[in-house]
């Protein structure tokens, strides 16, 4: 099996909502870094801004306008010459959307990427275009990286299981709410440094993490509409079932008739409700393994 096949059979696989996202984000990172090798060895650089300016957002709103699509383009792009700047976003996506993803199912971890990648482009397109100091810096050409994603990711994460602990390098079992508390205390920081803009974006992913699973948490999901659009592109690209009309003979029975298979049954939303309060309070660890079963079991709707 050749590497691209091995590519798509990891695409294909059904809930991989994680792996998915991980792999667009690397497959364009490759495919801008061979170009920007093509482009620099053959002296075309300026055909290569180009296309690396369709996924970068600009800081100025009078440029967005005539680029609005790299709202969300700019979140699957990342510096071409910063290989850690890729590297770094990629593993915390995988650590932390593990999370979500086994905790609230694969299109959670969609809504939650595209949501944050929004919110994160929202508040930097406002802190530079409304907030003096931020105007009076805004002589760069455009911001690249899924860490706005990446941290509203992160921050659900966080608001929806702060006792989960990870095991981490000289410091063992850590709890996930402190590292998340560091990544937002170092994006603070930086807010008024050289990638302010970047921090700027994570800390709008990470108002956007804390809000979606608080509103989840209430039955509401901000994040539906991605679900249903998501669904209606596959349905253009699948081919439409063929539906066969057959008729059944009545019996005449005097007895009622009864469906011949029983409709399947759901999770409650209350039992995963309380369930997830638990995972709040005490951490995944204390939950019993009937609990945990039936967390996974609500994942996969």
């Amino acid at each position: 099996m050749s590497f691209l096949d091995d590519l798509k059979a990891q695409f294909d696989r059904p809930n991989n909502a994680l792996n998915q996202l991980i792999v667009i984000n690397v497959v364009i990172y490759v495919v801008l870094v061979l170009l920007y090798l093509i482009a620099t060895i053959t002296g075309v650089e300026p055909i290569f801004a180009l296309v690396y300016r369709q996924f970068s957002i600009p800081p100025v709103f009078g440029d967005f306008i005539y680029r609005p699509w790299t709202i969300i383009s700019y979140a699957f792009a990342h510096s071409i010459t910063d290989f850690f700047h890729i590297l770094f976003n990629m593993l915390a996506l995988y650590w932390f959307g593990r999370i979500i993803q086994d905790f609230l199912g694969s299109p959670k971890v969609i809504n939650l990427y595209v949501l944050g990648a929004l919110s994160g482009a929202v508040v930097y397109l406002l802190a530079f275009n409304t907030i003096p100091y931020y105007q009076e810096r805004i002589g760069f050409p455009g911001m690249v990286g899924a860490s706005g994603a990446v941290y509203a990711i992160a921050m659900a994460a966080a608001t929806l299981a702060p006792n989960y602990q990870f095991n981490l390098l000289f410091f063992g079992p850590v709890r996930i709410k402190y590292i998340v508390g560091v990544y937002i205390l170092i994006s603070l920081v930086g807010s008024t440094g050289g990638n302010a803009g970047g921090n700027i974006a994570h800390l709008g992913g990470v108002l956007m993490g804390y809000v979606y699973i608080k509103q989840l948490q209430q039955g509401s999901d901000w994040g539906i509409w991605i679900t249903s659009f998501i669904d209606w592109v596959k349905g253009l690209f699948q081919p439409s079932a063929r539906i066969k009309v057959t008729h059944r003979k009545s019996t005449t029975s005097g007895t009622r008739t009864s469906s011949s298979a029983p409709k399947a049954s759901s999770s409650d939303q209350a039992e995963i409700d309380r369930i997830l309060d638990k995972i709040s309070e005490r951490g995944y660890e204390a939950l019993s393994k009937e609990e945990k079963e039936k967390l996974f079991n609500a994942s996969k709707r």
